[in-house]
């Protein structure tokens, strides 16, 4: 656990020129969306990245499951594996670049 509290991501991520697709739960209480995605967009700026999508989905937690409050409590009563719109725009990213 240490090593993710102590882990800065972002020079590795300002050497990354492959595709990439950020998505964030808007609910996500782990890895706040207004913390994490800014972050992750000006790193691939650095590295010149071309094709980068940065997408916050509202309402959906740390599991991209439709949530009320985001709270690791509630996990239990969401029955939700994942939010089909997640799917959509994980399948509709990846044929766009790489057919299908």
């Amino acid at each position: 656990m240490r090593f993710f509290l102590d882990y800065d991501p972002g020079p590795t991520l300002e050497r990354v020129t492959a595709p990439v697709l950020a998505l964030n739960g808007s609910l996500d209480l782990q890895v706040p969306s207004d913390q994490n995605l800014p972050v992750i967009e000006r790193a691939l700026e650095v590295a010149g990245n071309q094709d980068v999508t940065i997408e916050e989905r509202a309402g959906l937690n740390q599991f991209f499951q439709s949530a009320t409050t985001g709270s690791p409590n509630e996990y239990a009563s969401i029955n939700q594996t994942i939010d089909p719109s997640v799917l959509g725009v994980i399948t509709a990213w990846i044929l766009e670049r790489f057919g299908g």
